[in-house]
């Protein structure tokens, strides 16, 4: 593996692992209120055109690792859903 090629699956795992410690806190404490909703639908926005462009460019590590993040961003969404009600006592 050349240097571009381990700078590259470095910086995507670090990219996908980022999104895991707050689905870990917003499961745990049932609560999403800190979290954006309009940040999360600008990620979810960047990483599906991200995905366009790997499968555009026939890049699948950029297809296939942004398939990744919009997956767990869209759990962070879907979180931030389920749980929109809490704290509004």
């Amino acid at each position: 593996m050349n240097l571009a090629n381990l700078i590259g699956t470095l910086a995507a795992l670090c990219s996908m692992a980022s999104f895991v410690p707050q689905i870990v806190k917003i499961a745990r404490e049932r609560d999403a209120s800190s979290v954006s909703l309009r940040m999360y639908v600008v990620t979810v926005t960047g990483f599906s055109l991200w995905i366009a462009y790997g499968v555009l460019s026939r890049s699948w590590p950029v297809a296939a690792s942004n398939g990744i993040c919009l997956l767990l961003s869209a759990v962070i969404l879907a979180l931030k859903w389920r749980y929109r009600d809490i704290g509004r006592a």
